[in-house]
């Protein structure tokens, strides 16, 4: 009796990427003029700087930036967030780091769903940047108890993929025909649908209170709001988006550029006016999605995030310019006070990196490995940075702010609440700085074992 054969998580997470690519695309076509751009920012700059081009082949990141993505998704209730958690386990996607998000005025606490070891993020580092609407912080509570009764009166999963989260939890796997109709299955749950689930009123109310809230509430499920391709050289292309037809955000989220790329840089075009028909069927409009892209660098340690979140912090206190040219240079006078040399970011522990042996380390026969400095100045290991896989809650808040119209930044600041967070996942969220030290300190082992024979 032959034995089934079921589809690695990885190849599942592969093909439903790419089918939400896909139905993301025909969508909002704008998307695809995105992709376009930033296919031929990544080229030029390929092109223009062979040294970073052999050193992206070296670290096999060249064969994942085609096919890099990051969506990001809200949802109303705890039993939508941890039926999304068993739903993103089936692809190897796991919950990484909490966000509070209500810290700059956005009523939601966030994890995102991603693959954790080197392997999966190899071969395809999806990512769902989730949300969690916090209710608690509706002020109203005739109106939050509405909102309360609209989302218990909705199913955002299917019955066929429930179904098969159910059957992969119990059998260890899917099927090839399995893993295709859990593709199509779960893809339902992040379509758009222009028809609205309450009527005018009611969402105009929503809207009035946070327009994050209406956007939560008032419909079938949790609409994917952006796809994220990554591209090498984030200043060009947010030069280029007005050309192309891009109502492009003011200014440039993260750190300014650097020769040595700290953690994450985001920008996007505006959200788009869609028609929406309302209960009753009266006519509106609806703005949330948008086209957003991503510049990554490397993952800091606590002592590189401590001075980086203190410099940033500064750079808000002293205030930053309106524009994306007086925006960068404010930020790049701040974070002067910031290494922007690999050595030093390394020496100094600021920075997380990757150990590995050169080629005349493969060859180098036993040695003494008490002095690791001294092996690299040897020229027998190397350090490269290791990338920033994960999320800046400022960003993500600012990237929100400024496609929901903004003017509501401090409305629930410093309401931080993980426990309920993780309550409501029914699991605990891991700490992104622990997967980062966790594969600096293994790479060490790694290379010293190796040279010790």
């Amino acid at each position: 009796m032959s034995q089934t054969v079921y589809l690695s998580p990885d190849e599942i997470r592969q093909r439903f990427s790419r089918a939400m690519s896909a139905m993301y695309q025909a969508e909002v076509p704008q998307y695809a003029t995105l992709l376009t751009l930033v296919d031929e920012v990544n080229r030029e700059t390929l092109a223009a700087d062979p040294a970073l081009a052999a050193r992206l082949a070296e670290q096999h990141e060249l064969d994942r930036l085609d096919v890099e993505r990051h969506g990001a998704i809200r949802v109303g209730s705890a039993a939508e967030l941890a039926m999304l958690r068993r739903l993103f386990a089936v692809m190897g996607m796991h919950p990484v780091g909490y966000y509070d998000l209500s810290e700059a005025g956005v009523p939601v606490h966030s994890t995102a769903f991603r693959p954790i070891d080197d392997a999966a993020l190899a071969r395809n580092p999806f990512r769902i940047f989730t949300s969690l609407l916090r209710l608690e912080l509706i002020e109203n509570a005739s109106l939050r108890r509405r909102a309360e009764a609209i989302l218990a009166n909705r199913d955002i999963f299917t019955p066929g993929v429930r179904e098969l989260i159910e059957r992969c939890e119990a059998q260890g796997g899917l099927s090839e025909e399995q893993a295709e109709r859990f593709v199509a299955e779960a893809l339902e749950t992040f379509r758009w649908h222009r028809d609205a689930t309450v009527d005018l009123d009611t969402y105009t109310a929503l809207q009035d209170e946070h327009r994050l809230i209406a956007d939560v509430v008032c419909f079938r499920g949790p609409h994917i709001n952006h796809l994220t391709p990554r591209t090498l050289d984030i200043d060009a292309v947010q030069r280029r988006m007005p050309a192309v037809g891009m109502n492009s955000k003011a200014v440039i989220e993260g750190p300014p550029r650097r020769d040595c790329p700290l953690l994450l840089r985001q920008t996007s075009f505006r959200a788009l006016e869609e028609p929406i028909r309302f209960a009753g069927e009266r006519q509106g409009t609806h703005t949330a999605r948008f086209g957003e892209i991503e510049q990554r660098g490397m993952a800091l340690t606590a002592r590189g995030r401590e001075r980086y979140d203190r410099l940033l912090g500064e750079a808000r206190r002293r205030g930053v310019g309106r524009d994306n040219e007086a925006h960068q240079q404010a930020l790049a006078d701040v974070f002067a006070d910031f290494p922007d040399d690999e050595e030093v970011l390394r020496r100094e522990g600021l920075a997380f990196f990757d150990y590995r042996l050169t080629e005349a380390g493969e060859v180098a026969g036993p040695v003494d490995t008490r002095d690791l400095e001294a092996l690299i100045a040897r020229g027998l290991v190397t350090a490269r940075p290791i990338t920033y896989e994960d999320f800046l809650p400022v960003s993500a808040a600012g990237i929100f702010q400024s496609n929901l119209g903004g003017g509501q930044n401090e409305a629930y600041a410093g309401n931080a609440n993980r426990d309920a967070f993780e309550a409501a996942l029914g699991a605990p969220v891991t700490d992104e700085l622990m997967l980062y030290a966790e594969r600096e300190t293994a790479s060490r082992e790694r290379v010293l074992a190796a040279l010790a024979g």
